[in-house]
């Protein structure tokens, strides 16, 4: 885990770049220029994700087990975002996944960019008066890395979720590998977004048929909790694939209509993103006890009493989660 933040030093792993001075503007509002340089920051993640695995060499090291690793592609990616985001806003919290020594980071891995097309958007008048010290932009580099050291490239997703006053109020998603099946001439890669008060883009909007329950799981941390609090839903088919970023997509895309996680496994770069882009088209992402997440800067990293997301009817999958898988997941 990284935090970097130019203002104040939470940790040793800084990234130590010279802040240019940046014009403030009525117009773009924060949040929007924020959001549309997390854009432009993820599709760079994408090409350096790439270029890695097209490399060879994915620099594989296993953090706490065969299950935790990280590999090249999840350091430079945070080395990218991270850097290029606190190159312009120098005043935010960044906190992302990796721990990695405090160095200069290479010109060429920055992304100084921003969508367009997202800067025309208008900011939610209750985001308007943000403040940059105000934000915690939460980062996982490489969502599924285990997926992704394992060639199923379609779990793979690069994380940028954006929280204020510790709700999750913004996200990026990259899919770095989004139709790489699909045949030599299709585009490589999509983005997806979201604010609150606004909608989530780039991906056509979908539910599962009225009646069926599709449930979305752990491919590579499934446990006897995992699998009793799904048996106790009585789903009609159950997914098991990696990455939560990945999950979540499943949802709104029509996929799946629950991703259930009775486990501790996941962390707050995890959630945020995909509970910022759930949560403005109308779905919901809680722990197992239908708790909301705090992202603050200071709060634990750990999602101690699992995860908990649907699209619609949220309220049927929470009431079907047994009280003994409750009682085992404090939060």
């Amino acid at each position: 885990m990284l935090i970097a933040s130019l203002h104040l030093l939470r940790s040793s792993s800084l990234y130590r770049i010279p802040c240019a001075a940046f014009a403030m503007s009525a117009s773009p509002a924060l949040l929007i220029r924020l959001v549309a340089s997390a854009y432009s920051a993820a599709e760079k993640a994408a090409i350096i994700v790439r270029n890695v695995m097209s490399g060879g060499d994915l620099g594989i090291v296993e953090k706490t087990g065969a299950n935790d690793l990280q590999t090249k592609a999840d350091r430079l990616v945070q080395q990218s975002i991270c850097a290029s985001l606190a190159r312009k806003f120098p005043k935010l919290t960044i906190i992302g996944e990796e721990e990695l020594p405090s160095e200069e980071v290479e010109e060429g891995l920055l992304e100084l960019g921003q969508s367009e097309e997202i800067l025309k958007y208008t900011c939610p008048t209750q985001y308007t008066g943000i403040k940059e010290e105000e934000l915690v932009v939460w980062v996982d580099p490489l969502d599924g890395t285990k997926e992704y050291t394992e060639g199923l490239l379609d779990h793979v997703t690069v994380l940028i979720g954006i929280a204020y006053e510790g709700k999750a109020i913004a996200g990026v998603i990259n899919q770095p590998y989004y139709n790489y099946q699909a045949g030599n001439d299709a585009v490589l890669g999509r983005t997806i977004w979201g604010v609150l008060s606004i909608g989530s883009f780039g991906f056509e909007l979908k539910e599962v048929s009225d009646g069926k329950h599709i449930i979305t799981t752990t491919r590579s941390h499934s446990s006897k909790l995992v699998n009793d609090c799904i048996a106790a839903i009585n789903p009609d088919k159950v997914i098991r694939v990696g990455g939560a970023g990945n999950k979540i997509i499943q949802l709104i895309e029509g996929q799946a209509s629950a991703y259930v996680f009775a486990s501790p496994g996941c962390k707050k770069w995890d959630t945020c993103a995909p509970e910022a882009i759930l949560h403005a088209v109308g779905g919901k992402l809680t722990d197992i006890h239908g708790n909301p997440f705090e992202y603050h800067k200071d709060v634990k990293h750990m999602n101690s009493a699992g995860v908990l997301a649907a699209l619609r009817n949220f309220n049927y999958y929470s009431s079907r989660v047994p009280e003994s898988v409750k009682k085992a997941l404090v939060p």
